[in-house]
């Protein structure tokens, strides 16, 4: 039996317009919608590792001056190069392709604003 938690499970994002931001995970990262979201979210597929959802606010996302400071959302991707080449005009870059210890990264920016980082990995 676990005593502590040692798994993230799942995350969850608020967002303004859940229609829009579901056209930016959908069309601009590729994400999957699952059959059956709960009411006002769109919960997505997932190779493996934590689930990933969009949602209504839960809270007065107006009274935020900076959605999400300090959260850092990763998500593994097998090609930066390709995937800046196909939406450089579709996207907010917040951080250009470069570096770090846990390979190739690139910063863009959700329709919130939200940072979310794409980590280069070898399965796409």
């Amino acid at each position: 039996m676990m005593t502590n938690p040692t798994q993230l499970s799942f995350v969850s994002l608020q967002v303004s317009d859940l229609e829009v931001s579901g056209k930016f995970y959908t069309d601009i990262l590729g994400f999957k919608p699952v059959l059956k979201s709960p009411p006002d979210a769109i919960v997505f597929e997932q190779k493996n590792g934590a689930a990933f959802a969009i949602r209504k606010p839960m809270i007065e996302l107006t009274k935020a001056n900076l959605l999400g400071w300090g959260v850092a959302v990763w998500f593994g991707i097998g090609n930066l190069d390709t995937f800046l080449e196909k939406n450089r005009d579709k996207i907010s870059i917040v951080k250009d392709i470069h570096p770090t210890p846990f390979g190739r990264i690139l910063v863009i920016a959700d329709p919130d604003g939200y940072s979310i980082t794409l980590q280069e990995t070898k399965e796409d």
